[in-house]
Formats: C-alpha cells, structure tokens, sequence
C-alpha cells in the first residue's frame, strides 16, 4: 500500500516539475518583427462579380484571367511592435505588375501602412486610392471577439481561435498567441490578449498568415505622411469616398469596406 502511494506522489511531483519545465522553456516575445503573406482567392472572389446584369462582358474577362493568371494574389507586409505600439507596412517587390483587367484593384491589394498606439488608444493609417492618398487618424476600432477553443501552431507559435464581426457584417477568424503577449495584429485587427498570427475573411476569400517572427527588440516609428497625403478620420474618409464613387454602382461598397478595414 505504502508503495503505491509512493509511486503515485512520484508520478505527480514528476508531472508537476515538468510542466515546470516546460513553462521556463516557452520564450515571451515582447518586442520583434513579424513578416506576414496576404493571400486573396482571386477565382473565388471574381466569381461573385459575374451577375445576370454584367455575365455578357464580366464571364469573358473571368475566363481569360483563369487561363493567364494564378488562382492566388500574394503580398507581403511586416509588422514592427513594441508593447506600446505596431506599425504594419507592405513590402515593396520589384516584381512588374500584372496587365490583367484586376492588377491596380483596391479591393484586392490596396496598399496600407498602419500604426497603432495601443497606449493611448490611437490608430493612423495611410491609404493610397489611385491618385489619391489619405491620412486617416482615429481611435482604435474596438472588436467584440469571442475566444473558442481550437488551437493550431502558426509560425512556430501555439495560437487559439477567436471570431468575430467588424463594420457590422464582416465575419472575422483570428488565431492568436498569448506567448507574443501584445494586443496587436495586422492591418487594423487588434484587441484579443496576443499577437494575431493568423487572420481569415472567409466571406471575402483573404487571409493573412505569419511567416516568420523575429524577437529582435524594436520600437516602432509613427508614419511620416505624405506632402499630399488629406488628413481625415473614419466618418470624413467614408463621407469623401460615398461623395467622389456616387455613380460607382456595387462595386463602390467593396472599395469602400477596402478603405474602412
């Protein structure tokens, strides 16, 4: 008896000091580099465009693009953080762009650069619409986020599911890690008790997934705008959109959800 009691007091003191172990072994990013790859489904999301108004025209366009072109547009960005703030910034390629009908589309590959001062509740963005460049400054959107339980491992990193909807109908997934423990993300997408990882618009076919984190400590430096850059908040950014694209028709309110992510 006395030896089963032994035995199973060793068992415990030897599950505790190896969750001990592990919990000295798991390293906490507080400040680095994260490279992100934004991947966009172009068949699937060309597809919605086709309606019984434009298939004439729009179907000839789409079936040529799946003849010449990937299935996938990819872009990458990095995002630099500190505990105290983030700033998310595509990287420049010298690849030549493509000559198809979709290659300049905000709504596929609109350019943003990002930074969020997470101390103060603060985001600036700088977003380039064609010929147009605005310089957005307003507080933090405030996601209501609902933590599940699945896991999966994104870039090394053990990461946890959360769902949720933005702009009133924008369906969200998000996995995040607590051992990046930095309410940040990319793109505008923060507040969950982690760094996002992974992030997915099911509805609009986009995903955005890290590639590589480096813990290289780094704060990051607010936005130098540009010299022409208009300088608004999200009601006069939406205000100025809906009053320039008026005759713009249902593809105005896909540039615009582009534009207010």
């Amino acid at each position: 008896m006395k030896k089963g009691i032994k035995l199973a007091t060793s068992i415990v003191l030897l599950l505790i000091i190896s969750h001990l172990v592990y919990g000295q072994n798991v390293r906490f990013v507080n400040s680095g580099t994260i490279e992100y790859e934004k991947r966009v489904n172009m068949y699937a999301k060309l597809a919605k465009r086709i309606t019984k108004r434009n298939s004439s025209w729009m179907q000839q366009i789409y079936d040529q693009y799946k003849k010449t072109q990937p299935q996938f547009n990819s872009v990458k960005a990095t995002l630099s953080f500190s505990q105290t703030a983030s700033l998310y910034k595509p990287i420049e390629t010298n690849m030549p762009s493509t000559n198809s009908f979709f290659s300049n589309d905000p709504t596929i590959d609109l350019k943003k650069t990002i930074y969020t001062d997470f101390k103060n509740g603060i985001s600036v963005s700088e977003k380039k619409l064609y010929e147009e460049i605005f310089l957005v400054e307003d507080s933090v959107r405030k996601i209501k986020w609902k933590i599940t339980d699945e896991t999966r491992e994104i870039a090394g990193y053990d990461c946890r599911r959360a769902n949720a909807l933005v702009m009133d109908s924008i369906y969200v997934v998000a996995f995040y890690t607590d051992q990046i423990p930095v309410s940040g993300g990319p793109e505008s997408f923060t507040g969950l008790p982690g760094m996002i990882l992974g992030l997915a618009l099911p509805h609009d076919n986009t995903t955005w997934f890290a590639t590589k984190v480096s813990d290289v400590s780094i704060q990051p430096s607010p936005i130098t705008p540009a010299k022409k850059a208009k300088k608004v908040n999200n009601v006069g950014l939406l205000s100025t959109l809906k009053e320039s694209m008026e005759d713009w028709g249902e593809y105005a309110q896909e540039v615009f959800k582009a534009m207010m992510l």
